[in-house]
C-alpha cells in the first residue's frame, strides 16, 4: 500500500517558503506544502547557540520519493544544511491519502 509522510523544513523567511513550495508542487515532488511564518528556531550552529525568525514548511509526499525530495530540496534550499524531516503518516483518511497519491 502506498504510503504518504510529512516532511518539515525550516526556511529563513515566508518569501523562500513560497518559492520553494511552488517549486516542489510544480515538479510533483509534493501534493501539498503549507507555509507557515512566525516560527522562532533555536539551535547550534559551529558551536554557538544561534536564534532567530524562520517559517516552516509542511510538505506532504509520497513516502518512496523522500531520496528524490531530499536531493531536490538540497539544490534549492539556500541553507547549507537544510532541515529535511519526514515523518511517515500513519493514519490519513482515504479521500485525502488517493489525492495526495495523484498529485505527487
Amino acid at each position: 500500500m502506498e504510503q504518504i509522510s510529512v516532511v518539515l523544513t525550516t526556511v529563513p523567511d515566508a518569501a523562500t517558503g513560497a518559492r520553494i513550495a511552488r517549486c516542489l508542487v510544480e515538479e510533483g515532488l509534493a501534493a501539498c506544502v503549507n507555509v507557515l511564518p512566525g516560527l522562532r528556531s533555536f539551535y547550534r550552529w559551529e558551536g554557538k547557540l544561534e536564534e532567530g525568525d524562520e517559517a516552516l514548511l509542511i510538505a506532504k509526499i509520497r513516502s518512496e520519493r523522500f531520496a528524490e525530495y531530499e536531493r531536490r530540496m538540497r539544490e534549492i534550499h539556500p541553507y547549507s544544511v537544510p532541515e529535511v524531516v519526514a515523518l511517515p503518516a500513519a493514519q490519513v483518511a482515504q479521500s485525502y491519502l488517493r489525492w495526495c497519491l495523484e498529485q505527487a
